[in-house]
């Protein structure tokens, strides 16, 4: 069988399950719409927990895609060959229909029949039991794996592990199919049985791992090998997780009645598997990338991997950002884009490029996608105009930078001098050192210690500040959000009103104390124009419009009805339109698509804390009130505002 590209694998896999009844949906937005729990979509699963929860989805209950997902901790570890910040991964779900067998046989199918990774090469995890709260071992799953390994004529022994520890010690043991604790096989929103909450969904998974072969390990340094060790010897590339179970009380488990499939594969790791290496730079989405470096500099990649991986990552994770409407800030999303960029052209001098680049590689990433997410090809131009500009400002910062590096080192540089190049000149301190070496300028001898420092105090602060955020995936489900929700249709519809129709939504947020509108307008928003957008929300409020949704066919309700969407997002075939109108009115104040929550009818808004339930709350009544306008980045505006 002839290997097969990444491209190849995402469209075989989507058609895969489309021909057993799934429906394929657009990937969500890299920034989570409305859901300020976390800065971007991490996962698959992210965007379908309200799904897998009990919320009815449009399309039904075999759904499928391919969602693009960003992780912005794992930063710093890329460069080596299998970290990237940014990442597909393959997804299917049966909401309450089919559940263990289907999915068992249908993943085993895919990898082992239609994309050709050999079986002798693939081991998989399952769940041990747990003892103490009743639950089973899966054996049901192990029978399935069995099977599907037997009649490819592998022999499939099972060994009992328990906790990844006891296989650093034990190793493989001839096994194909390992048993781990609730540590490595069990899913909850919070971790494994212990940590699960009280009405959670949950349940055991079925992990399946690439054995790259035995040169790729060190038992000096990890113990023997094991399918879950932190070896490199095993790639990951998928994992079934069969929340079968809820949580209905401490140490008390129930069967759950309609039990749920979530399985999520990852697309680079299972591409590296199907070209036999571990380095996921090498497969076919990634690889033009390294070459186009490769080109600008005019040296190698095998001299030069470290800073070849970063700029290739970075510029891969920053052109999907922008694509989906982020640009480069100094506050959360925008912080972490700036940041990838800044580092790629960190990362660019050490191969001695210079110049400006991001015009001649950032072509070369959109083009890769742009046959497969429509959004891609639509937002080239505007994508490559972004990131362009962001690089020229940089290069004009890296020259303050040096003039002021050169001023500090006149009586010898010390870390809080360095953390004063990056916090206010945007300086990386790898730089600041590499100039420092190159133009024989002395540095304290505890300047690492002190930067280090600052940099702690940094991150403290910053923790201080989302504190008052929501915690969990599922904080819009509280009323307070549901207010907040509600009022930035208001404000949005207003804007419009009051500023014109070239005003569309680039982003929000909303935590327990504010909402965070974000919204495209060319100038400052006066004082006047502010208080008349107020005044038209309150007056929206008071009239106590009716809130309610209506689903449409995606064309008819942007073409044909006009509803608003947000920039950057996508939809499948149908989507649902809130609407906000005043009893008698002949047409809606407000009329845009959502996915909710949202209040049932406006003057809910103006409920005090103690009417919406919160103990000790005041009984004051409530009014909408714009708190603050600023600029968020080029010809984007910010309005904060809130329920005071």
């Amino acid at each position: 069988m002839a290997q097969m590209t990444t491209q190849e694998i995402r469209s075989k896999y989507l058609e895969f399950f489309a021909a057993r009844g799934h429906k394929i949906i657009p990937r969500a937005l890299l920034v989570p719409y409305n859901d300020p729990s976390t800065l971007f979509t991490g996962s698959g699963m992210q965007p379908m927990i309200p799904y897998l929860l009990g919320e009815p989805h449009q399309d039904g209950t075999r759904l499928v895609n391919s969602q693009v997902c960003l992780r912005s901790q794992d930063i710093d570890d890329v460069g080596d060959d299998k970290h990237t910040t940014t990442f597909e991964m393959l997804g299917n779900w049966s909401l309450g229909d089919y559940f263990k067998t289907e999915q068992i046989e249908w993943i085993a199918e895919f990898l082992f029949d239609v994309v050709g990774l050999d079986p002798a090469r693939i081991y998989v995890s399952c769940y041990i039991g747990n003892e103490k709260y009743g639950i089973p071992r899966d054996d049901q799953a192990i029978a399935l794996w069995t099977n599907e390994f037997e009649k490819r004529g592998i022999e499939a022994k099972v060994v009992e592990l328990g906790a990844a520890e006891n296989g650093n010690k034990l190793g493989m043991q001839g096994g194909r199919i390992f048993l781990y604790d609730g540590k490595e096989n069990w899913w909850s929103r919070n971790g494994n049985e212990d940590g699960t909450a009280i009405g959670d969904p949950c349940g055991p998974d079925s992990e399946m791992f690439f054995d790259f072969g035995e040169q790729y390990h060190d038992e000096a340094k990890w113990g023997k090998a094991h399918p879950a060790s932190d070896s490199p010897r095993f790639f990951e590339i998928g994992n079934n997780v069969f929340m079968g179970y809820k949580k209905v009380a401490d140490g008390k488990f129930e069967p759950l009645a309609a039990p749920n499939i979530d399985h999520g594969s990852g697309l680079e790791r299972i591409a590296a598997a199907a070209i036999d290496n571990p380095d996921v730079y090498r497969i076919s989405l990634l690889w033009p990338i390294i070459q186009s470096i490769e080109k600008l500099s005019g040296k190698d990649y095998e001299s030069n991997t470290n800073a070849m991986r970063v700029i290739a990552d970075h510029l891969h994770g920053a052109t999907f950002l922008a694509v989906d409407g982020v640009v480069p800030s100094n506050k959360e999303q925008g912080y972490v884009m700036r940041r990838l960029l800044r580092r790629a052209i960190r990362f660019a001098f050490e191969l001695g490029i210079e110049q400006n680049f991001f015009e001649q590689v950032v072509p070369v990433i959109a083009d890769l996608y742009r046959d497969d997410f429509p959004e891609v090809r639509a937002n080239r131009d505007k994508v490559i105009e972004v990131l362009v500009k962001e690089e020229k400002i940089f290069r004009q910062t890296l020259r303050k930078g040096l003039k002021e590096l050169t001023k500090f080192a006149e009586a010898g540089l010390t870390g809080s001098e360095l953390f004063t190049l990056y916090d206010t000149y945007g300086f990386p301190v790898e730089l600041s050192t590499e100039e420092a070496f190159k133009q024989d300028l002395k540095l304290s001898d505890n300047w690492r210690a002190e930067f280090d420092a600052k940099m702690l105090e940094q991150r403290q602060r910053s923790q201080t500040a989302t504190k008052g955020t929501f915690k969990g995936g599922l904080g819009g489900q509280q009323l307070i959000h549901k207010k907040y929700h509600t009022a930035t249709h208001l404000m949005y519809q207003s804007l419009r009103t009051v500023l014109g129709d070239h005003v569309v939504q680039h982003g929000s947020n909303i935590t327990e104390e504010r909402l965070r509108f974000d919204f495209s307008h060319p100038e400052k928003v006066t004082p006047e124009q502010l208080k008349r957008v107020e005044d038209m929300v309150n007056e929206q409020i008071n009239k106590d419009l009716k809130v309610s949704y209506d689903e449409f066919p995606t064309k008819v309700a942007r073409e044909e009805k006009g509803a608003l969407g947000q920039f950057g997002d996508r939809y499948g075939d149908t989507v649902k339109v809130y609407t906000m109108i005043a009893d008698g009115a002949d047409k809606p104040f407000s009329f845009e698509i959502c996915g909710g929550p949202h209040v049932d009818h406006t003057l809910q808004l103006t409920e005090s804390d103690a009417e919406s339930g919160i103990e000790g709350g005041s009984t004051a009544k409530k009014h909408f009130k714009i708190i603050k306008e600023e600029s968020s980045s080029a010809g984007i505006r910010r309005i904060k505002a809130a329920l005071q």
